[in-house]
């Protein structure tokens, strides 16, 4: 096997600090470069389909949820992956580009639903199909095994952190 820009860091620490452990940059250090290359793959993608990563979240969060009546703004910032202080910019770029509507609640006038047009339905749904593709291709290093145990293995890792299923999204 080879060796990663983080051995050689390690390395160093090593020689320079022999009293410490660590071991946990190993961790976090892969963890880190590889959100990093993994983010720049994914936001050529997006590229490829005139989206930012936050315009495809919204998109596939109101996909997924199946809402074809939509979801109202503040459903979809908690359902989204993004924080909702950004929500607000990414449906203004989203309405323009004609990839959702935005209407006042007629049950709520305090309230907005968001909902895919037609065009906004076949873009997210060309888009997630590529994703995955392009996921497959970024983890392809690894086989099924390998791949559910780096699954277990962070999902253990981030609800030691608190991320549990419906707790506010990562900044």
């Amino acid at each position: 096997m080879g060796r990663d820009a983080v051995d050689l860091v390690l390395e160093q620490w090593a020689r320079a600090r022999p009293d410490l452990d660590a071991s946990p940059m190993g961790v976090l250090g892969r963890l880190t470069r590889a959100t990093r290359i993994a983010e720049r793959e994914l936001k050529a993608l997006f590229a490829e389909f005139g989206l930012e990563r936050g315009e495809f979240d919204v998109l596939a969060t109101l996909r997924r949820a199946g809402a074809d009546g939509g979801m109202t703004a503040g459903d979809l910032a908690r359902s989204s992956m993004v924080t909702s202080g950004a929500v607000t910019n990414r449906l203004d770029r989203l309405v323009a580009k004609g990839h959702v509507t935005r209407d006042v609640d007629p049950g709520n006038r305090r309230s907005v639903i968001v909902a895919l047009t037609p065009a906004g339905r076949d873009l997210i749904d060309r888009a997630v199909a590529a994703h995955l593709e392009n996921e497959r291709r970024i983890l392809a290093a690894l086989d099924r095994d390998q791949l559910d145990a780096l699954a277990a293995t962070l999902r253990a890792l981030l609800l030691s952190l608190g991320d549990e299923a419906g707790a506010a999204p990562a900044d």
